[in-house]
């Protein structure tokens, strides 16, 4: 198969989206396509074993260099786990994995739900209210205020400024790139401040202790750890309050279904990913399955499209219901995300809250979106709930 039997996506054009019809008849024609930037990966068997691939490495390192983004951010990013490879990557995430335990996270669940509830009560008066504003981003600035023992006053900066770093991840990232390295700059600010104060115990004591780091190095893994923490609780919040106004027998099935929350997260991932691919980048010129990659070519592992390949049985439509299937929302193999379990848990414990607050969800007004195409997410989603 050559490249050029291959559709072509791009990915930078205005209005395109990941979930696009263009994209879906790319998937049906072939596992891969062309794009301006390297090749997407459209099936969901490919895309498990590329993202396990050592002829690659994490291909966002190159991701500042090609939005021409110079800076703060830019110099971060490239310092950062995700663009680190080898035995620094390895040193750097298991200080990350030891910091962030199951069981450690676990005990946070009941704080996080007091967060979600504490929100709620502040909105019941209201007769519609937008989700973001009032919740998603409130509440996953309160949950990583938690986890590095800042207090809530400081939430909503912390919240801003991480929000304002996603951002940076998406085509128009050369426009907001004054922005994301003023946010860049307060949030490195305050994991500075938050080591200086050598704390006794919680995350920030944890990191300390992982031996063989310097200060930039645990600088670098608050900002990150920040910078995850909020921006996919709150985009993949407010993308579960869309799905489900969509979809309002869901909402009542998961109401007498509780115990089928994980699943039903996995699958608002699965359908409106807030990271809408994974990036690896090809070491080696190599062939995978009749397609040439080039030696530095990039291959975007686009989330929606690999999770919803009819070829795993899924059928397209959002359906909390079935059987989990793979999807790579939190991308993969070595460079699976280290927040995955943070996000999980949080997540989880604010949609417990809402589904016994709420009977039903309603969309006032239209919402809007940021381009669903690098990090997307809900700009404003304005609802009414009916309250239990």
């Amino acid at each position: 198969m050559n490249k050029t039997d291959l559709a072509y996506l791009d990915l930078t054009a205005i209005g395109f989206s990941t979930r696009g019809e263009e994209v879906l008849a790319a998937r049906d024609d072939a596992w891969c396509a062309r794009t301006p930037h390297g090749i997407a990966v459209l099936r969901n068997k490919h895309a498990g074993l590329l993202l396990r691939d050592r002829r690659l490495r994490q291909g966002s390192h190159a991701w500042p260099n090609m939005m021409a983004l110079e800076g703060s951010f830019a110099d971060f990013w490239q310092r950062s786990v995700i663009s680190q490879e080898g035995d620094t990557h390895k040193r750097l995430r298991a200080a990350a994995q030891a910091a962030l335990r199951e069981e450690y996270i676990l005990q946070m669940k009941p704080a996080f739900s007091k967060i979600a509830g504490e929100l709620c009560d502040g909105l019941q008066s209201l007769e519609w209210f937008d989700i973001v504003d009032g919740f998603t981003e409130p509440f996953a600035g309160r949950a990583i205020a938690l986890l590095l023992g800042e207090p809530d006053k400081n939430a909503a900066t912390i919240a801003a400024d991480a929000s304002a770093l996603g951002l940076a991840m998406g085509p128009e990232a050369k426009r907001h790139e004054e922005r994301t390295n003023a946010a860049c700059d307060r949030l490195s600010g305050l994991a500075k401040n938050l080591l200086d104060a050598l704390p006794g115990e919680g995350f920030i004591a944890r990191l300390m202790g992982t031996p063989n780091l310097d200060r930039q190095a645990l600088i670098d893994l608050i900002v990150i750890s920040i910078f995850g923490g909020v921006d996919t609780t709150r985009a993949q919040l407010a993308f579960a309050a869309w799905l489900f106004a969509q979809h309002p027998d869901q909402w009542t099935w998961l109401r007498a279904h509780p115990e089928a929350i994980p699943n039903a997260l996995d699958e608002v991932i699965r359908m409106r990913p807030t990271t809408t691919w994974a990036t690896r980048e090809a070491l080696v010129a190599f062939e995978f399955d009749g397609v040439k990659v080039r030696k530095g070519e990039t291959l975007h592992i686009l989330v929606h499209a690999s999770g919803t390949d009819p070829l795993t049985g899924h059928d397209g439509k959002f359906d909390i219901t079935r059987p989990t299937k793979r999807h790579f929302g939190f991308g993969g193999g070595a460079h699976h995300c280290l927040g995955h379990f943070v996000a999980r848990t949080d997540m989880a414990a604010a949609l417990e809250v809402w589904l016994q607050r709420w009977q039903r969800i309603e969309i006032v007004g239209e919402p809007t979106f940021l381009p669903d195409t690098g990090n997307t997410s809900p700009t404003s989603l304005q609802i009414r709930p009916e309250w239990a």
